[in-house]
């Protein structure tokens, strides 16, 4: 007996057959602006993650000099906690999660020694432990997110050497299953956003010759919906985020041929908001700076020319990588 599918149904609507690129940089300029914004107070907890969808959305677009940089520096600043990790928010508990964040929108800025480098260094080594696994703080959560953050933001800052990257290595390892795919933790159901985490951190760690390239690709374009979409795992609906968790994910093992981006494109498209700019998680739904980023991520690694290229590793504009230095290892 096959699986469910659950889908949705495209609108017949020519206008969102294009990409509304003004709308999108107006509609994430305004969300950074208007700070009295229901849902901006409401997502306090993730602020400077918040920052990064934002700034690498209008970086993507052409638009980054539109944003206040002076301020952004300032409040990512702030955010450093004397463990050397850095909060969502000033005064709140450093967090792997928030400390790459915060790292990735230094990078944009060029402004990564204007902070504790050797302090977010300590931090993150910290984290590690006997086993190769990453906690995500100091309460001990143990996830392969959190293997992906800590690699991607010690290579960001050129310090890999700070920890054990072979039993990092293994760590994920450990977490691939049957069908190619990873989970959070050994036994843990494969999903898209945790084979991104994983494809994420071998390629930093240059170990991709532990994957099976066409069974995991196999796996990915097996999420690809007769609506274009794509899921994060069987029997769910569509969702614009993995235009970017799967899109990536097949990037870096060659295979992101193996999609009909013609249809995905459409989807992806569809979820626009023609009215405020932005995407949504699907066509109809109310968008947010978190979709609007991973939406035009997506469309950039289909080639849309009114994007720059973006990095299918580190989720940031290819120029700013270059700029950096780092090179992850991708397979052809």
């Amino acid at each position: 007996m096959g699986t469910q599918v659950k889908d949705v149904e495209l609108p017949d609507a020519p206008e969102k057959k294009i990409l509304f690129l003004d709308k999108h940089a107006n509609y994430i300029e305004a969300f950074e602006k208007d700070k009295n914004d229901l849902e901006y107070c409401s997502t306090e907890h993730l602020r400077v993650s918040g920052i990064y969808w934002g700034l690498t959305a209008m970086d993507l677009m052409g638009q980054l000099g539109r944003m206040d940089k002076q301020g952004v520096l300032e409040f990512v600043k702030s955010c450093q906690h004397p463990s050397g990790g850095f909060g969502p928010n000033p005064d709140q508990d450093p967090h792997v999660l928030y400390t790459l964040s915060a790292i990735q929108v230094l990078s944009l800025y060029d402004s990564v020694a204007t902070v504790d480098c050797e302090g977010v260094v300590r931090f993150v080594a910290g984290l590690q432990q006997p086993d190769g696994s990453f906690f995500g703080d100091t309460w001990g959560e143990v996830d392969t997110r959190f293997s992906f953050c800590s690699l991607a933001t010690l290579a960001l800052l050129n310090r890999l050497d700070a920890v054990d990257v072979t039993k990092a290595v293994d760590f994920v390892v450990s977490c691939m299953n049957f069908d190619g795919g990873f989970g959070s933790m050994p036994g843990s159901e494969s999903h898209a956003g945790q084979i991104y985490c994983c494809v994420g951190a071998l390629s930093v760690a240059n170990a991709m010759h532990h994957i099976d390239a066409d069974w995991l690709g196999w796996w990915l374009c097996e999420r690809q919906l007769p609506s274009g979409g794509l899921n994060g795992r069987p029997e769910k609906l569509p969702d614009v985020c993995y235009s970017w968790w799967v899109l990536s994910s097949l990037k870096m093992i060659g295979r992101l041929h193996w999609i009909d981006k013609e249809k995905l494109s459409a989807f992806i498209l569809a979820s626009q908001d023609d009215e405020t700019g932005g995407f949504a998680d699907r066509p109809g739904d109310y968008p947010d700076p978190f979709h609007t980023l991973f939406g035009l991520a997506g469309l950039s690694l289909m080639g849309e020319k009114l994007l720059k290229e973006i990095n299918p590793v580190f989720c940031m504009p290819q120029d700013c990588i270059e700029r950096i230095g780092v090179k992850p290892q991708l397979i052809d």
